[in-house]
């Protein structure tokens, strides 16, 4: 029987209700998404730094249109659930963030996040936190009668682009809380004393975010705080391109080919893929 969308956004609220934590493992092709749902992953993310990679493009790079025909390329290749990163909302105004999430749910995803800062060429900065409200606002209007659920995850971004106050994340997070957001995340936290204190001042779902050296604490250490689900990000893909990089470097500067010898056979990665 044909997993549905329902299925999907069932399984997706499900899962974070607990007990525990579970791993959101991030693809970056549809590939990739068979992978880790054949490992035996219990939902998918994107991540917005690999989907512009895919395209040749930096992070925050594409289009609107390029992020939900990546993001349906990854749904339509898994039966789990799937969760987009769509940066700030790929809009200008309030509308203009909701249309983007009614085409979310449109392409198969399930859930989707929207950050609270821009992306300028030169500098990032953070919205008001009242414009940013009006923004998560808006998208979960937009999402709230679909006949599925679609959770919406409200980040708080400050502590990635240079704004470090514990306090004012949390009275972003509150915020976004009290305008309805399903998920609550703040990418970057120091540490875990950190983490306990935006799981305790908050009462929705709270999300981490794995990728940040030396910030990347294990699923044990987050549990016990109250996460309830981890991110990969887009640590998976750099792990790939990490391996890429060397078993390139190995063939171009070396002229030899060890990396064959330790590299996952082109059959047991056909296994996950569709005939």
């Amino acid at each position: 029987m044909a997993v549905t969308q329902l299925d999907k956004g069932n399984a997706f609220r499900a899962r974070h209700q607990g007990p525990g934590a579970f791993i959101m493992a991030n693809a970056w092709d549809a590939g990739s998404a068979r992978i880790l749902a054949g490992l035996g992953f219990l939902a998918i993310g994107t991540s917005s730094w690999a989907s512009g990679n895919v395209y040749g493009k930096r992070d925050h790079g594409i289009t609107r249109e390029e992020a939900l025909a990546h993001a349906r390329a990854i749904s339509d290749a898994t039966d789990l659930p799937v969760s987009a990163d769509f940066e700030n909302g790929f809009g200008a105004t309030p509308s203009e963030v909701a249309e983007t999430y009614r085409q979310a749910a449109a392409a198969g995803l399930v859930g989707a996040s929207i950050e609270d800062a821009t992306h300028g060429p030169n500098k990032d900065t953070l919205f008001d936190i009242g414009e940013a409200t009006e923004r998560v606002a808006a998208a979960i209007e937009a999402t709230r009668k679909l006949g599925f659920p679609f959770l919406l995850t409200a980040r708080a971004d400050g502590f990635l682009h240079g704004h470090t106050n514990l306090d004012d994340a949390i009275r972003r997070l509150q915020a976004y809380e009290k305008a309805g957001a399903d998920v609550l995340m703040a990418p970057g936290l120091p540490d875990l004393n950190s983490v306990k204190a935006v799981c305790a001042a908050t009462t929705k779902p709270f999300s981490f975010m794995v990728g940040i050296p030396g910030k990347s604490f294990s699923v044990t250490e987050l549990e016990a705080l109250g996460v309830r689900r981890i991110s990969l990000a887009s640590s998976l893909y750099s792990a790939a391109m990490t391996g890429l990089v060397a078993a390139a470097r190995e063939a171009k500067d070396k002229g030899t080919f060890a990396y064959v010898d330790t590299s996952v056979p082109c059959w047991e990665l056909d296994r996950y893929m569709l005939a």
